[in-house]
């Protein structure tokens, strides 16, 4: 009985030809000798985070110290007020009356010295590099403390006036959050601001 032809399928056909065109642009070409040589070839190091660890150590250079006392006045009984040294008072009246608009708030009250710390010096930074000149902090009044006693208040005043950006902060007007909030004049983007790193 006659065998029948074998037919090969379009894809083994396409597999031969693509073998005979890849014969063919090798002719002439010898294969490496094996120098016996291991392979010592590493995989990359894994990426370092540069801008992370950059931030971090920035952080706690920016980190604020509670044994460093600012001069923060104190008008009108518990009124926060702080003005750099050699600034006009109007400044001060300005910022009172509202002369620039606020152009972020950062909500402190209710919680502890060391998250309110850590976030200022975040908000600060963050406020800094959107060149933001005017932001509020509220604190809270501290009604709910021990003795009800404004601990937050007084230790945000010691800080900001650590702060060489912080030209000036008042009390906040009733409408923006009266003795539990303050507002911050910061320096113009642009001038030269040096960021304290000893404290």
């Amino acid at each position: 009985m006659a065998k029948r032809p074998v037919i090969p399928e379009p894809a083994a056909a396409e597999d031969a030809d693509e073998e005979a065109l890849l014969r063919d642009a090798l002719k002439g070409v010898a294969p490496l000798r094996d120098s016996g040589k291991a392979s010592l070839q590493r995989p990359p190091p894994a990426p370092i985070p540069v801008q992370t660890l950059r931030e971090d150590v920035q952080v706690l250079h920016d980190s604020l110290s509670d044994q460093i006392p600012v001069e923060v006045g104190m008008e009108t009984g518990e009124e926060l007020v702080f003005l750099r040294n050699g600034l006009s008072n109007q400044i001060l009246k300005k910022l009172r009356r509202g002369f620039w608009a606020t152009q972020d708030h950062l909500d402190l009250h209710g919680l502890r010295t060391e998250e309110a710390r850590t976030l200022l010096v975040s908000f600060l930074n963050e406020a800094l590099i959107h060149g933001f000149r005017c932001v509020r902090i509220v604190h809270g009044k501290g009604l709910r403390s021990r003795n009800a006693e404004p601990v937050l208040k007084r230790k945000i005043g010691n800080w900001l006036g650590q702060r060489d950006e912080v030209l000036a902060f008042v009390q906040a007007r009733a409408e923006d959050g009266g003795g539990g909030a303050v507002m911050v004049l910061l320096k113009a983007k642009g001038k030269k601001t040096v960021l304290r790193t000893e404290y």
